[in-house]
């Protein structure tokens, strides 16, 4: 992990996670009208950690007491980001729902950042939300643009978490730990509309994003230095 962290700008990583994200965004919409975005979001989550079980057993020897915090807090935050996201993108454009969901890494990277300098990112980002949601038109969706803030702030806690856990497990034994976690704290919401639409043609479609979203992204922001 640190041959990429030291070879590859940070730009480029999160350029890398970005394009991730929308791809599994954009192929994501193929189930939604199925499952519903929030069954979508589980299933997509149950097969990832079906697939990390399989793969890894859960480092759970070596997991500690004061760990446990930050791996259930990824595990949460991971369910809230795919969940809202989805949700708002069946009310939003998808455009519009990613570029309010990336003001949640921007913000991370300006907090992080020093100078005024590290604000101007953030800043156009912000002034694009505005252009593209045209709040002075009157037909804002309201919930649309609500749900997109909630993923916003459930992307930060989960690039700060990612990075915290990345540096305490190794491989994807945090994965195996926290894609179990955000499963079950989606069924809730996307069990009841997921029950009765599951056919092995979505089974396969969610595992392939799965693979696509939970095993390639958290190692993009893994990899970016605290101050990218």
């Amino acid at each position: 992990m640190t041959t990429i962290k030291g070879r590859i700008p940070p730009w480029l990583l999160t350029v890398a996670a970005m394009f991730s994200i929308q791809l599994g965004s954009a192929l994501s919409l193929g189930l939604m009208p199925t499952l519903g975005p929030l069954g979508t979001a589980w299933l997509r989550l149950s097969m990832g950690a079906l697939i990390l079980l399989a793969l890894a057993r859960p480092p759970l020897k070596n997991l500690r007491l004061r760990d446990a915090p930050v791996v259930v807090g990824l595990g949460v935050a991971t369910a809230v980001m795919s969940v809202t996201f989805l949700a708002a993108m069946e009310r939003i454009p998808m455009g519009t729902a990613v570029a309010i969901e990336f003001l949640g890494p921007l913000t991370v990277a300006a907090l992080r950042g020093r100078g005024v300098r590290s604000l101007i990112l953030p800043a156009t980002a912000l002034a694009g939300v505005v252009l593209l949601t045209e709040p002075w038109a009157g037909h804002v969706d309201l919930l649309g643009v609500g749900f997109a803030v909630m993923g916003a702030v459930g992307w930060a806690i989960y690039i700060l978490l990612t990075q915290r856990v990345g540096d305490r497990f190794n491989g994807i034994g945090g994965l195996a730990l926290t894609i179990p976690i955000a499963a079950v704290a989606a069924a809730p919401f996307g069990l009841p509309q997921a029950i009765g639409h599951i056919t092995w043609e979505t089974v396969a479609v969610a595992a392939a994003l799965a693979v696509l979203l939970y095993r390639f992204c958290p190692t993009f922001w893994k990899c970016l230095p605290s101050a990218a």
